[in-house]
């Protein structure tokens, strides 16, 4: 749910712009100004830059220079003119409803239902900016430590590092509610009258504390020698594929990418899967989870040979221990799988990790990976899939996967019609490349 404000305030604030929003609430203050963050690795899934947290600071890793010179004296204090207040509201509310009537002597049918959706939020919002002049400026009186640990493991990995200079907070204490209530009936005269009527009411909220950072921008640094400086315009890298949009169908571009991540998880022994298997889904159902399986498979990315990999989580234990008994090169190729597989599932929203885990007890994961790859390859606009893609054994698990891929994007109907926007193809390709990896671990080809 706080991905789905912060991602919002986005795209109404900066649509265009480098605006970055935070996904966790359990992160955002290493998001705030002068936090120091790291690039997440390109995946072509993610539609804009991705940041993770170093839980450093720029004054942490730079060498004493004096109250006068502190890079904290550059913080704005509250209300001044490099603070800026401003609200952002939304509010839908949806309801759909239908009935059918089929009548066949002697037997007759009605179908009736109802469905609505509300969500409702008004935020009050607090940006903090230091001007990047300022911290140009600060350069000159403060060296970089070039003898912190953290500063030679980035030099050592050749990674980057960024700090963030403008970050967008809640004002005030704010509560985001989103309802949902569905509300079904069936009627059936078979010689004898059967009648059955079902309703299913939905509430979640989560409440913003005041100066949770919601959003973020950051600009790079290049540490040399010691001094350090501002990238105002770093080195282009070339996008791993360059894609001419969703027009074309894109499925070979995502199945390169996916394959080169996740296929050395087909190496796995048949222990091995059940084990993975159960720490992906644990994860899927607990977001602390998660974060920390996150944190420990980015650990092992940067420096694979003096990590340890210990938990106190129970559902973790039996995958970090089969891990830690791997090779350094074995570990760090599939520290980077579970990793990748991850941040494909964290593109998702929180209903569709739901549904992934239902497909995973329902094993349909295969089937669902065959229609998003269709989907996928037949891109942009308006076309059909095969419709034996949505043919399943039980109507239900039709329409759990119809209600998935609906989620990303794309409109999807029982006899395989669809349509598809440009928009949709990040979330789409984030679709593929998680049930690409829950689908080899399931072992269900």
């Amino acid at each position: 749910m706080f991905k789905k404000v912060t991602q919002s305030i986005v795209n109404q604030m900066d649509p265009q712009g480098g605006l970055v929003p935070v996904h966790s609430i359990l992160d955002h203050e290493h998001f705030r100004p002068l936090c120091l963050v790291r690039r997440k690795r390109k995946a072509i899934f993610h539609p804009s830059p991705c940041y993770r947290q170093t839980w450093y600071r720029l004054e942490d890793v730079l060498l004493p220079g004096g109250d006068a010179n502190s890079a904290e004296s550059l913080l704005p204090s509250g209300g001044g003119q490099d603070s800026k207040q401003f609200t952002v509201k939304k509010s839908t509310s949806d309801r759909v409803d239908g009935s059918l009537s089929l009548r066949a002597d002697p037997t007759s049918v009605e179908l009736k239902g109802a469905a609505s959706l509300s969500q409702a939020w008004a935020i009050k919002l607090e940006k903090h900016h230091i001007p990047v002049p300022k911290l140009q400026a600060l350069k000159t009186h403060r060296k970089m430590d070039v003898n912190h640990s953290f500063i030679q493991q980035l030099q050592k990995t050749r990674q980057n590092l960024y700090v963030v200079h403008e970050a967008i907070e809640a004002a005030e204490e704010t509560s985001y509610e989103e309802s949902s209530e569905a509300e079904g009936s069936f009627m059936a005269q078979l010689y004898a009258k059967f009648c059955a009527k079902g309703t299913r009411k939905s509430k979640q909220s989560i409440t913003i504390p005041k100066g949770c950072t919601l959003a973020f921008r950051a600009i790079q640094l290049a540490i040399r020698d010691g001094s350090w400086d501002l990238e105002y315009f770093p080195e282009k890298s070339t996008l791993k594929f360059v894609s001419d949009g969703f027009s074309q169908g894109n499925l070979g571009e995502v199945e390169v990418e996916v394959k080169e991540n996740c296929q050395i998880l087909c190496t796995l022994s048949s222990d091995l899967f059940v084990i993975f298997l159960k720490a992906i889904k644990a994860v899927m159902k607990d977001r602390n989870l998660f974060q920390e399986l996150t944190h420990k498979m980015e650990a092992v990315l940067d420096e694979p040979g003096s990590c340890e990999l210990e938990t106190e989580s129970p559902e973790l234990k039996d995958l970090l221990s089969s891990l830690q008994d791997s090779s350094i090169h074995l570990l760090h190729e599939l520290a980077g799988a579970i990793t990748y597989t991850l941040d494909a599932l964290d593109e998702l929203t929180e209903d569709q990790r739901l549904l992934l885990l239902e497909s995973l007890e329902d094993k349909i994961v295969s089937q669902q990976l065959k229609l998003v790859g269709s989907i996928l390859e037949h891109g942009k606009g308006r076309f059909s899939v095969d419709a034996s893609l949505l043919s399943f054994s039980r109507e239900k698990e039709q329409e759990l996967t119809i209600a998935m891929v609906e989620m990303s994007g794309v409109k999807l109907h029982k006899d395989g019609s669809a349509v598809c926007t440009e928009k949709a193809f990040s979330a789409m390709a984030a679709l593929y490349a998680s049930l690409y990896a829950l689908s080899i671990l399931s072992n269900s080809d």
